[in-house]
């Protein structure tokens, strides 16, 4: 099991994302521009880099729904490795069995 801290801070994380999205990607839109004057260009990277930092998307990390390990977690299922092997043991996941040959 995951510290609370932490699976709190992905929680944070994913909010901030999600508070951002709409003014993070029209900045980035602006950067990327053609038409744009580079001066407009300068002031959007300088508003993008006054976003906080966890509201990037890319300091969201996968999480197991039921022990918030963040390592080995399969994204279709949200569980880690473990977790789904307990799961699939018991016959939670539908279509999913154990191999055997």
């Amino acid at each position: 099991m995951a510290k609370t801290c932490m699976i709190n801070r992905e929680l944070k994380r994913a909010k901030l994302v999600k508070k951002h999205a709409a003014k993070r990607a029209a900045l980035k839109a602006l950067v990327s521009s053609v038409s744009a004057a580079y001066e407009e260009k300068i002031a959007a990277i300088a508003a993008l880099n006054d976003l906080p930092k966890n509201s990037s998307p890319v300091r969201v990390r996968n999480r197991c729904e039921d022990s918030g390990r963040s390592r080995g977690v399969y994204r279709k299922f949200k569980l880690s490795r473990t977790k789904l092997r307990e799961a699939t043991m018991r016959g939670d996941v539908p279509g999913l069995r154990k191999a055997s040959w």
